[in-house]
């Protein structure tokens, strides 16, 4: 059978956000360059973006746009490592992070070098600048906990989070909302302060506080990601 105009419309930009040509958080086009790519009506852009949203693969905020969401993984996962799809789900990947990521917290303040701190000091920093920019925040805050694992100096840990890839760092509509002077929300704000104090742990080379500051962390983006779903406390 035939897609439909609005139908083949939804297949491609479908493709486009799950295959990371729109990273998760970037704007998707204005309707005005969709119409004159695809030679379709606005009732038809309107009705494609719809139906993603119904999906749970865009957000729109009114008078900014349309925005790719973190899309559903594919039954393959990047070497073998189960990707979340769904709440529950992510809640389990969150458990697991706050086991192996406190830990590797832990040993990257025993075998931290200045160099490795640099490496978390860049992520962190890109991080602020990135404002209200979801997508490059989303791929800042990745890269930190990557330097995380690579501070640890455990090859397994890296493979862990590298397998995970950024699709472990959620992206729930509030994130896409920006504060109101353009800067970093007050989420981004939360998250960037429980950063900032496993870098600082590792920085001083206590293995403890490191840990209980990843551990932290990875507790209140659960309690976020419980709020954000409408099943917090």
């Amino acid at each position: 059978m035939k897609l439909t105009l609005a139908a083949s419309l939804v297949e491609s930009l479908r493709r486009r956000i799950v295959d990371g040509t729109i990273p998760s958080g970037e704007k998707l086009p204005s309707e005005s360059l969709l119409i004159a790519e695809f030679g379709v009506s606005r009732t038809v852009v309107r009705e494609a973006i719809s139906r993603l949203h119904a999906e749970g693969l865009v957000y729109t905020r009114r008078g900014s746009g349309s925005f790719a969401l973190t899309p559903p993984a594919s039954d393959e996962s990047a070497g073998g490592m189960r990707r979340p799809r769904t709440l529950e789900e992510r809640r389990a990947l969150l458990a697991f992070r706050i086991g192996f990521e406190s830990e590797a917290a832990a040993l990257a303040a025993v075998h931290c070098t200045p160099e490795r701190i640099a490496a978390m000091d860049e992520a962190l920093a890109a991080f602020n600048a990135a404002g209200n920019h979801a997508a490059t925040a989303m791929s800042c805050d990745f890269a930190f906990h990557r330097a995380v694992a690579e501070a640890s100096s455990n090859a397994y840990f890296v493979d862990a989070v590298v397998s995970l890839g950024p699709a472990m760092i959620a992206m729930p509509p509030q994130r896409l909302e920006a504060a109101p002077d353009g800067g970093q929300s007050e989420r981004l704000q939360r998250v960037a302060a429980e950063h900032g104090a496993v870098r600082n742990a590792i920085a001083a080379g206590d293995a403890l506080a490191a840990a209980a500051a990843m551990r932290l962390h990875l507790t209140q983006s659960r309690q976020r990601l419980d709020a954000e779903s409408g099943q917090g406390v």
